[in-house]
């Protein structure tokens, strides 16, 4: 079975000059608002992932606790791959690794433009800087059966949060 792998941006966060470290942004009420009906369409569409893996900022972390809420995975783990400026090259061991233990749907949670560069590298085995993830959209990639993913990746999918709000 091909692996699905998501890449889903954090929700709306509070604006950098309200709070003195990046890394504590939290979440405001409207991304909240907007991120739990994202998740709500998403398990009404039966989409369930094995392990959704997140950055550990502040607001990552809160956009991966509602999609859990919203029974999408029982499982998060945190990843420094994930922050910003994270290394594909390691995380891509990674997912080797958690794809060979019988994983076949994984999400990411993150930050632009990491992700939607990821997601290229993927898909063109480079970053081209034309995919724009909006906060809570997903892009969503079919990865090979067999070998690296890089390049050889199928993108089913590139929605703004708006289209999936209920």
């Amino acid at each position: 079975m091909t692996a699905k792998l998501y890449f889903i941006r954090h929700g709306i966060a509070v604006d950098p000059q309200d709070c003195d470290r990046d890394e504590e942004r939290p979440l405001t009420e409207e991304g909240h608002r907007k991120t739990k009906q994202v998740a709500k369409r998403l398990h009404q569409m039966d989409i369930a992932f094995d392990l959704i893996l997140t950055s550990p900022l502040v607001r990552a972390r809160q956009t991966a606790d509602i999609l859990k809420t919203a029974d999408l995975s029982g499982k998060i783990e945190e990843s420094e791959f994930l922050a910003p400026n994270g290394d594909i090259s390691s995380w891509l061991g990674w997912l080797d690794t958690w794809l060979r233990a019988g994983g076949t749907s994984l999400a990411l949670v993150g930050h632009q433009p990491d992700l939607a560069n990821w997601a290229e590298i993927l898909v063109w085995g480079e970053a081209r800087e034309g995919l724009v993830l909006k906060k809570a959209g997903i892009i969503g990639l079919m990865l090979p059966d067999t070998g690296l993913p890089v390049g050889r990746s199928l993108m089913f999918w590139l929605t703004a949060p708006k289209f999936l709000l209920v």
